[in-house]
């Protein structure tokens, strides 16, 4: 008889508990009706506990609820980094409860509010990042990767905010989580202007672009190469084990990763920049032809190695790249802009001898050599930047640089030419 009595009480006590959590439901669900979102989040705090041993429709809508309440007290600005993240928990525990139970109800708004919560926080992770807040702006980018894991492109900025954060550790395992799942972040961008707002919209496939331009409500196709982000990933993964004084485990990270993708150039890049960090600069040598011998015309990478002889300032060297890649395309913004600022560089040594020298017959006669040596420095970037405004006219650091260079050689006639074409 006992057995029975107990028995009946458990029963007794479960029957209460699923009206107390019904209850708490109901009691939630109105408050959040009349738009009290702050007494329906107290409600379900209380009814938390009780939803273990609710019916799996009960669960369903709980989480749902929970969801929406939270959500809605983030768009309300009330404390909305914690009960966004709140929002997005409990509806990923309702999608995982209906796909136990195999039933779904609420799986599909609440998909469409946890993509809203991606975006926003992705929005808001831009936004703290302009404010040179790095650390909140990465923790959201990785917020919104768990909630979606297809999306890598979420975990390779939260790695690369990190960085900026320098929280090198935290940045370290998410390069390492790159690394697992082979991310390279190549992609082509089909893109064409929306002829009713002017944007630029992006398209799967060349084939659906070329669909809309042909109907007529997009033109100016285009299409956008996204190189290889490998080079980046473990460069600075090997800069984080180098600065933690582990350089043979970043040579090893690196080696493994080129094993993996050996037709990734950047990745011998990223080698080649290594060994020249470490002042192996045989190596680093050998890396470079090799780059040049897989594609001795390409010339980002062409310019890629003036980057790096400029870094290890070897000038002469770097010159010869930066010539090579204007060569090879003579639209290259870039390859000007750094032959130009390479070539300036050593106008600084110039002014420091200029700057202590007495004014003796000797001095002044070093003087006026140096004055000359300096006014060639300018005459020799003339060129480089002319190039690069014909390529880029809008450009406005180049034009206040050839300003600078025109006023320094008091050519008065290029410089009010120039001036007029800013204004």
């Amino acid at each position: 008889m006992k057995s029975k009595y107990v028995i009946l009480a458990s029963a007794l006590l479960i029957s209460v508990a699923t009206f107390a959590q019904k209850d708490e439901i109901k009691a939630a669900e109105k408050a959040f009706k009349k738009g009290e979102s702050k007494e329906a989040a107290t409600i379900l705090q209380g009814a938390e506990s009780l939803i273990p041993n609710a019916s799996d429709s009960e669960k369903a809508q709980f989480f749902f609820l929970k969801g929406n309440v939270y959500l809605d007290l983030a768009d309300k600005s009330i404390e909305a980094d914690k009960n966004l993240s709140l929002a997005a928990t409990a509806y990923s525990d309702l999608i995982a409860a209906e796909k136990a139970s195999g039933k779904s109800k609420y799986s599909s708004e609440a998909a469409m509010s946890i993509t809203k919560i991606k975006y926003k926080l992705i929005n808001d992770a831009i936004a703290d990042s302009k404010v040179d807040k790095h650390s909140e702006s990465a923790n959201k980018l990785y917020e919104a990767y768990l909630l979606d894991t297809k999306d890598t492109l979420n975990l390779y900025y939260a790695a690369s905010t990190y960085v900026n954060a320098k929280e090198y550790d935290t940045a370290l395992k998410m390069y390492d989580e790159l690394k697992r799942l082979n991310y390279s972040g190549k992609a082509t961008n089909y893109l064409a202007a929306n002829k009713l707002t002017g944007e630029e919209d992006l398209f799967k496939t060349v084939q659906e672009r070329d669909r809309m331009v042909k109907m007529g409500t997009h033109e100016k196709p285009t299409t956008e190469v996204i190189p290889s982000k490998r080079g980046e990933i473990y460069k600075n993964m090997a800069l984080i084990l180098v600065e933690n004084g582990k350089t043979e485990e970043a040579k090893k990270a690196i080696a493994e990763a080129r094993a993996a993708n050996p037709d990734d150039t950047s990745l011998i890049l990223t080698e080649a920049n290594l060994y020249l960090e470490t002042k192996d600069f045989e190596t680093y040598k050998k890396l470079v032809n090799e780059v040049l011998a897989k594609n001795p015309n390409d010339a980002d990478l062409v310019f890629n190695l003036g980057v790096l002889s400029a870094n290890a300032k070897k000038t002469a060297e770097a010159e010869k790249y930066y010539a090579r890649a204007m060569e090879i395309d003579p639209k290259y913004l870039n390859a000007y802009i750094n032959m130009a600022a390479l070539k300036l560089e050593s106008e600084n040594a110039i002014i420091a001898e200029m700057n202590k020298l007495g004014t003796s017959d000797k001095d002044m006669k070093r003087y006026a050599a140096l004055k000359v040596q300096r006014q060639g420095i300018f005459k020799s970037v003339i060129p480089y930047l002319v190039k690069a405004l014909e390529v880029d006219p809008k450009n406005e650091d180049v034009s206040k640089t050839l300003l600078g260079v025109y006023s320094a050689l008091e050519m008065t006639a290029e410089k009010k030419a120039l001036e007029a074409k800013m204004k």
